[in-house]
């Protein structure tokens, strides 16, 4: 086979590849008795069909793909005994002649493919990160406890409705007519519930400042809510464009006065958060609280450090020219179900994240970065322990951590991701050796704004 390549500005290659006869045939016949073998032809014991029939049924489709393979594997074994980087795949080039491939060989193939720049990036103490220290106060103590007291509160009923503390109320609401008599076949909700602190109109809200339970309080919805249908729907249970013409006013028998109650301080709650009997005092609890804040910014630090290290490596690589036509055309080629207007919306983020990839490649090649098993598990288990956390379960045991993040892993695409994290997650880890790292103390207030600037 012959193969020529040209890449005259380092980014679009076109390679030439001429297939003989003698590249595919001893293939092809290979195959074709490896059919003749396994072939169930009527009249014929298996593997005794005639080598004609064998060649006129399956003949052309065993020629074309081992074709396909023969040119496959020339395109990537050339570029990579010439240590080429190729990005995405070769596309068929717009001055490819079509081939008659039922006719006798040579066939010539020319491909457009998208060449990796060469990117360089050497790193020492002179390079400096910042890695952020933050610290855990009281304030931050005293939000984290009340959000546990109330993780496990509980309602309760109130003897007078208080709006400043979220009360809800619950009751029967009836429609009136236009002399404010309860309409026969009008609106009737029993057992609903009603939370006057977020009505968009004051005055509406201001009626229910004091009820209590017994009372019969009249409102009307439209008001309350500023003629929003949406939420005149949910509070009657109707569709939206069933409550576009009910400007009625509305009873309200308050039945129940609902109050939130957040958990006591106690072993009853410190048992539910942690180890039961670990923690017997309110001094005991906040210190597990401070600990576990502290790793939490710890990991939001450290995250951070990501963020600057990544800006910095970016800094350094400069202007990373990439063959953006042919991979736009990549990317349309492998999306055509989405339209062009897809490509262009997402094409500039994927132009960001293909430097970024080409810069961690480079790095984890002059690094010498290699990744084990276990860092691909520890990087599913944290994500399962982030999953089972979103939905307040703190405390999950080790060995549901570890089925939950296998069976995530037969799931080829959150495989690949877990590679790619762990990947960069031992990368970043070899580079805090070689750049210089600043420690730098800051309040969490201050570090949350660091995420504010471009």
């Amino acid at each position: 086979m012959n193969i020529t390549f040209e890449n005259p500005d380092h980014i679009n290659g076109k390679m030439t590849l001429t297939v003989e006869e003698t590249d595919f045939k001893e293939r092809v016949e290979k195959k074709l008795k490896d059919y003749r073998r396994r072939a169930n032809v009527p009249g014929f014991r298996q593997g005794h069909a005639p080598m004609q029939y064998i060649q006129k049924v399956y003949g052309m489709s065993v020629k074309m793909e081992e074709i396909n393979h023969v040119v496959n594997d020339a395109i990537y074994g050339y570029m990579k005994d010439n240590k080429i980087g190729m990005l995405g795949s070769p596309m068929p080039a717009e001055e490819q002649k079509e081939q008659d491939l039922e006719g006798t060989a040579p066939y010539t193939f020319v491909f457009d493919i998208a060449v990796a720049p060469e990117i360089s990036i050497k790193l020492s103490k002179h390079d400096q990160v910042p890695m952020y220290h933050i610290s855990v106060d009281d304030k931050l103590i005293d939000q984290q406890a009340e959000q546990h007291r109330r993780q496990f509160g509980h309602y309760e009923k109130a003897e007078q409705y208080d709006a400043e503390k979220q009360d809800i109320l619950r009751g029967t609401l009836t429609e009136l007519d236009a002399d404010g008599n309860e309409k026969e076949e009008g609106i009737r909700i029993e057992e609903t519930m009603l939370m006057p602190k977020y009505f968009n109109e004051q005055s509406q809200a201001d009626i229910f400042s004091t009820a209590k339970p017994g009372e019969t309080l009249t409102f009307n919805p439209r008001k309350a809510y500023q003629d929003n249908d949406s939420e005149v729907a949910a509070l009657l249970k109707k569709k939206k464009e069933e409550v576009a013409d009910i400007t009625a006013d509305f009873h309200f028998n308050v039945t129940e006065v609902s109050r939130f109650t957040p958990a006591e301080l106690g072993t009853e709650l410190y048992d539910k958060l942690f180890q039961p009997g670990t923690v017997k005092t309110e001094e005991e609890f906040r210190a597990q609280i401070a600990a576990q804040i502290a790793a939490q910014l710890e990991q939001d630090a450290h995250y951070r450090f990501g963020i600057d290290l990544r800006k910095h490596l970016t800094k350094k690589a400069g202007n990373i020219i990439l063959p953006e036509e042919l991979l736009k055309r990549f990317m349309k080629e492998n999306n055509k179900d989405k339209g062009d207007d897809y490509v262009e919306q997402n094409f500039k983020g994927s132009i960001e994240a293909l430097k970024w990839q080409l810069i961690k490649d480079q790095l984890i090649d002059t690094y010498e970065v290699k990744i084990e098993n276990d860092d691909v598990l520890n990087v599913a288990r944290d994500t399962a322990r982030q999953q089972f956390a979103q939905y307040g379960m703190q405390n999950v045991p080790e060995e549901y951590i570890n089925k939950y993040a296998d069976d995530m892993l037969k799931k080829e695409d959150f495989m690949r991701n877990c590679i790619d994290r762990a990947a960069e997650q031992r990368l970043f880890d070899k580079l805090k050796t070689v750049v210089k790292v600043v420690d730098k103390d800051i309040n969490l207030d201050d570090f949350n704004k660091l995420f504010e600037e471009k």
